[in-house]
């Protein structure tokens, strides 16, 4: 088998696709979480700290002046931004629980799915008829 052929079915098989799909919407549902995170929920803790964009607390590890914004101080050197730290962590977090959810949902639906019974088969569906016919006549 040629490289090209054995590429061709490594990359069409059903598991490769499927995790080329989740990577695509993982990809798309972290920036919808980003959003979240940076639009909702971090104005509001930055209120509760003062009201200052929290993205933007820092360090200046460099004598930066303070009161700069990050990307101003980032340009004159070293900072430790712990602000932007938090902000990615509390997206993790967010993250995180979200697709624990999903998944215990997921896990509950398929618990709670009822089983389907098999069909009986014809030949014993026949022999049960015979026995409750014999059944009756004795």
């Amino acid at each position: 088998m040629s490289l090209v052929q054995e590429f061709k079915a490594f990359a069409l098989k059903g598991n490769v696709m499927d995790l080329a799909v989740g990577v695509i919407i993982g990809g798309a549902f972290g920036k919808i979480v980003d959003s979240v995170v940076g639009d909702l929920i971090m104005p509001l803790i930055s209120k509760a700290f003062g009201g200052l964009d929290f993205s933007n607390y820092y360090l200046a590890l460099a004598g930066q002046t303070a009161g700069l914004p990050l990307a101003e101080a980032k340009k004159l050197g070293a900072v430790f931004a712990y602000g932007n730290f938090i902000t990615v962590a509390l997206n993790f977090i967010i993250l995180a629980l979200i697709i624990f959810v999903i998944i215990r949902q997921m896990n509950k639906l398929i618990s709670t799915a009822p089983a389907e019974t098999p069909a009986t088969p014809e030949d014993v569906q026949l022999l049960r008829e015979i026995r409750d016919s014999l059944k009756n006549k004795g």
